[in-house]
């Protein structure tokens, strides 16, 4: 008799990490998951530990695998996904020197300025497929050097929280080509370290992690560690990819002319190529998948983040009143919002509460409301909020337009797609059909997938079709989104119009309430 076979999936993200167990059709047997902070003592820092990571990892995976109730022998393999752009030195011995910074760290920001303005950026985005920011390991390394030189001449590797989890479970130094392409250090068509980002960072390449596919299996974990998540030592580990690529993946956005809309804690607009391709404005990513797999598109920084800060600062009440009633507090929020007029009555919000990646590409655009009148309310604001995280990720999808022509199909996933209102204002806004898929856990599947096509068992990735479902697909109310047509250009102006400004507020926030470095 066949053995039932089962694949785990991980998502190593920013503020959680997820494993999934499925089976071989895309069921989930079961999942956890283990939060962690991001600790952020002003602005411009965003940092997490590597050891509560690399214990969540641990965690998850063990629980899941618990949970599942299977033996040990009956699990295929174990997949990854990560989120992407953090940066951790640790020394000869493997120990850490700092935190894991991550993709919302802003401190490199005048140093990414500089890549762009005196350091030929533009050409190395090119070619890197990353463009010039904040988040960028680049600019890291380049802020590092400069700002933290005793711990950047001590350090022995520089590497990802991703390879810091393999190294910890392996003892080797690792990096597949997706997370290696989002470092801006790598070359998309060489599919090596890139010389001219590398010098310009002030590392060699022993500084850094070996490059193997997505593909990648290691076997043989340490012993301590099998024993406490419960499976066997030949256990494969794929490396797996980004979670952005991956989500692509795991929700069929796959096939030319399909994006990918996804809001976690932050979002991202996405579509697949069969070949690297960057953007003569700078604008959009190229990430691997595969070696013949490009992720192309725009990440924001303000997802789901803004939410829980609307949350958080504004709706105590709310939340007291979610507790007694024992519902999300996020429902309580997206209904108040439901009862307000679409556009808020003219209250527009940028959601640039962390800076801001694509469209903008700056780390000091900051947050504002515009419009506000004496007639509105608290509910206005919140709805604002809502619509501001959409319209930005509309200015995205508008410059991906520009590169890869009209969209055939979005998928959308994420936490978001849990709330019915998300999504059809998501919907309306776009004035598009957006389909949501059964899964809301894309970057473990995908990661799953991906596994299965580096273990032989699928040639292509056309399986997914089966595995992902339509629960819901919504389209647009033309008079709703009539509304939003007004709206779109002035969000857009607004937005332009303010970049000096950002800086000079950016400016201020630094000087007065105090620069970590």
């Amino acid at each position: 008799m066949t053995q039932k076979s089962y694949y785990l999936g991980v998502d190593i993200g920013t503020t959680s990490t997820k494993s999934v167990l499925y089976t071989k059709n895309g069921e989930v047997v079961a999942n956890h998951t283990i939060n962690y902070p991001l600790h952020t003592p002003n602005p411009l820092v965003a940092e997490q530990d590597p050891i509560e990571i690399f214990d969540a990892v641990l965690g998850s995976i063990r629980e899941t695998i618990r949970k599942g109730g299977i033996e040990s022998n009956h699990l295929n393999f174990i997949s990854f996904s990560s989120a992407m752009h953090s940066l951790i030195a640790v020394d000869k011995n493997g120990d850490l020197l700092t935190n894991s910074i991550t993709w919302a760290d802003t401190r490199s920001a005048e140093y990414a300025k500089k890549i762009k303005e005196e350091h030929n950026g533009h050409e190395i985005y090119l070619r890197t497929g990353t463009p010039i920011h904040a988040m960028s390991p680049l600019s890291k390394l380049i802020w590092m050097q400069s700002e933290k030189p005793v711990i950047f001449s001590k350090a022995a590797k520089f590497i990802s929280i991703k390879e810091y989890v393999f190294q910890k479970l392996f003892g080797r130094y690792v990096v597949d080509y997706s997370i290696a392409s989002a470092t801006g250090l790598f070359n998309l068509q060489s599919l090596d370290w890139d010389k001219e980002a590398l010098q310009l960072a002030g590392v060699t390449p022993d500084k850094l992690s070996d490059i193997v596919p997505t593909t990648y299996q290691l076997i043989g974990v340490k012993q301590a560690y099998k024993n406490f998540m419960g499976i066997d030592s030949d256990t494969p580990f794929i490396i797996g990819a980004s979670d952005g690529v991956l989500s692509n993946l795991g929700v069929n956005a796959i096939d030319p002319g399909v994006i990918a809309v996804t809001i976690g804690t932050s979002g991202a607009i996405r579509t697949v190529y069969d070949q690297p391709k960057t953007d003569p404005k700078g604008r959009i990513f190229c990430y691997a998948l595969t070696e013949n797999h490009w992720v192309i598109g725009g990440p924001v920084n303000n997802g789901g983040i803004i939410l829980r800060w609307l949350r958080d600062e504004f709706a105590a009440a709310e939340v007291e009143t979610a507790k007694r009633l024992d519902i999300d507090p996020y429902d309580v929020l997206t209904k108040i919002a439901s009862g307000v007029n679409p556009g808020s009555d003219g209250l527009i919000f940028h959601p640039y509460m962390t800076g801001e990646r694509a469209p903008l590409w700056d780390a000091n655009a900051r947050g504002s409301f515009f419009g506000l009148s004496i007639h509105h309310k608290k509910q206005h604001m919140i709805r604002a909020v809502l619509e501001g995280t959409i319209y930005n990720l509309y200015t995205v999808l508008l410059a991906l337009e520009e590169l890869t022509g009209e969209p055939k199909r979005i998928q959308a996933t994420g936490g978001f797609a849990r709330s019915e209102m998300w999504r059809q204002l998501m919907t309306d806004i776009f004035d598009k059909p957006v389909i949501v898929p059964e899964s809301y856990e894309s970057s473990c599947l995908g990661a799953v997938v991906l596994g299965m096509y580096a273990m032989g068992e699928i040639d292509d990735f056309r399986i997914i079709s089966e595995m992902v479902g339509n629960t819901n697909t919504h389209y647009p109310n033309e008079e709703t989104t009539n509304v939003y047509r007004e709206l779109l250009p002035i969000y857009i102006r607004l937005s332009r119009m303010l970049q000096d400004e950002y800086e000079s507020i950016a400016s201020f926030q630094r000087k007065h309430l105090g620069e970590v470095k």
